[in-house]
């Protein structure tokens, strides 16, 4: 007889109650400054996430309390927190810049929830030490985006920082714009990066990039701690994950626009919710970030640029290990991403198994769809739809490109393919279905909503799209139109590191 244990229930709590158990802030002072947010005046409460908050373990309810909006503003002090701001460096587009660090965002510390202690940052808390020229504040715009878009990324199934909360003020904050000031509550077992260990790399403390190399093994890698390879078997799971992650992001065509150093996380977790974008009209070399203008983190350079920011990342682990045995860790990046990669593609391809003339269909794909700038997530959606025994219901496809011959010739060699390994239509709908999204952030999704919040007060479009994306691969036929074509305006919507 099988028994099977179930982890005890976390006990749900109010807010004034929560089971805070600091772990960052138990390293040495000199990896972070303590203080306190900076109020904001008469702030209210914009977004509520019910399904992050046991993430942290918070009770039903707790967000209908009047001092909720003050909580998560950072103007009422919650007790156990203990608030600070970490120190880190990093390359931005390619150049050492040796001081960064938490420039607007203060953590609060950790809170044990339904999976164990959770960091809460609240970002847009005010300027810290590391602010440099900066103002301390987000603004509402960038914060509806990166609520919105954690919560989608997750329900892709792809690691993220999750987002509890957004808190609003009237106050003015000047970006391309006046804008006015928001908090977003991002969540994370840590928000450790790459360029927390390049900062005390390049101090040349290598004490210090023990004790944070320590500090990350033993709360997030222990089945690594007290061995005696811990750091190559630490650097080794920061490499998988790192081309997991990234892998999931080109089949799902997400960009994350700056992918800086400092944006990077040891957990492997999409990290930092900016410039970002969702392909549309397929270009492989699409900048999403027009700050970008040398197309560094342009989609299909994302894959190349996760690579280097592991070079970065071994380099500052040189005091712990031999540059050799770095070397050979990083050297599994590729073969880790091409794996997962040549998987999901299958997967939306509908395919069951592997065959050694798959990367001839896939790059033919490729290459019609962007001759003919097609949608990358209608056209993959769509493609479940293809019959395997013939052309008859091609149409909804072949409307999706200009070049109709060149698509009849690969749908010849696709159904060769399928019939291969005996495709049956509707098994193989039903796995593309589930590896194929629906519905994605498209900008000008994002863009309705900030509208309405900003110049109507009404956030209940903030609600409806994070409900949407929280089930992206469903058909969810009440809201088929979310899945439409963007309308023609959106093709002027831009955005930058500022967003």
């Amino acid at each position: 007889m099988t028994v099977s244990f179930k982890p005890p229930a976390i006990p749900l709590r109010a807010l004034d109650a929560l089971d805070w158990a600091p772990r960052f802030g138990k390293l040495p002072e000199k990896f972070y400054t303590r203080l306190a947010p900076t109020p904001l005046p008469e702030p209210y409460l914009v977004a509520f996430n019910p399904d992050a908050a046991p993430l942290i373990g918070l009770a039903p309810g707790e967000e209908s309390r009047a001092d909720f909006a003050s909580f998560f503003t950072g103007n009422q002090a919650f007790a156990g927190s203990s608030p600070l701001a970490a120190v880190y460096s990093g390359h931005q587009f390619g150049v050492y810049v040796p001081q960064l660090g938490d420039g607007r965002a203060i953590s609060l510390g950790e809170v044990v929830g339904s999976a164990g202690a959770c960091e809460i940052q609240l970002k847009g808390a005010g300027r810290t030490p590391y602010s440099r020229s900066g103002d301390g504040r987000a603004v509402l715009r960038s914060s509806i985006r990166e609520y919105l878009c954690s919560e989608a990324m997750h329900g892709l199934g792809i690691a993220t920082t999750r987002a509890l909360a957004i808190t609003g003020s009237d106050q003015p904050v000047i970006r391309e714009t006046v804008e006015t000031a928001a908090v977003v509550t991002r969540l994370a077992p840590s928000l450790v990066r790459f360029g927390s260990f390049e900062f005390w790399y390049h101090r040349r403390d290598a004490e210090a990039v023990r004790q944070l190399a320590d500090y990350v093994i033993r709360e997030f890698y222990p089945e690594f701690e007290g061995a005696e390879d811990r750091y190559p078997l630490f650097l080794r799971e920061v490499v998988r994950r790192t081309a997991r992650m990234i892998a999931q992001w080109q089949a799902v065509g997400f960009m994350h626009g700056v992918m800086n150093t400092d944006n990077m996380s040891i957990l492997g977790l999409t990290l930092d919710y900016g410039p970002f974008g969702f392909m549309e009209a397929f270009e492989p070399g699409h900048i999403c970030n027009h700050t970008d203008e040398g197309g560094r983190y342009a989609y299909n350079m994302q894959p190349q640029v996760g690579l280097w920011n592991l070079y970065a990342l071994g380099q500052a682990l040189v005091p712990l290990m031999e540059p050799e045995i770095i070397e050979a860790e990083l050297k599994t990046y590729d073969a880790q991403f091409d794996e997962v990669m040549n998987g999901m593609l299958r997967a939306k391809l509908g395919l069951a198994s592997p065959h050694d003339d798959d990367h001839l269909l896939v790059n033919e794909l490729f290459g019609l769809m962007a001759e003919s700038h097609a949608d990358y997530t209608l056209f993959f959606r769509t493609l479940s739809g293809l019959h395997a025994a013939d052309a008859a219901g091609d149409a909804p496809l072949r409307d999706l490109v200009i070049n109709r011959e060149r698509f009849d010739a690969w749908a010849v060699s696709y159904r060769r393919r399928l019939t291969l390994e005996n495709s049956v239509d509707a098994q193989r709908s039903v796995l593309m279905n589930a590896n194929n999204p629906k519905y994605v952030l498209r900008n000008y999704l994002a863009e309705v909503a900030i509208r309405k919040a900003r110049d109507e007060r009404d956030y209940s479009e903030i609600e409806n799209l994070r409900k949407l994306l929280s089930r992206p691969y469903d058909e969810q036929p009440e809201n088929a139109h979310y899945a439409a074509l963007p309308p023609d305006w959106a093709s002027g919507l831009e955005v930058s590191c500022s967003s």
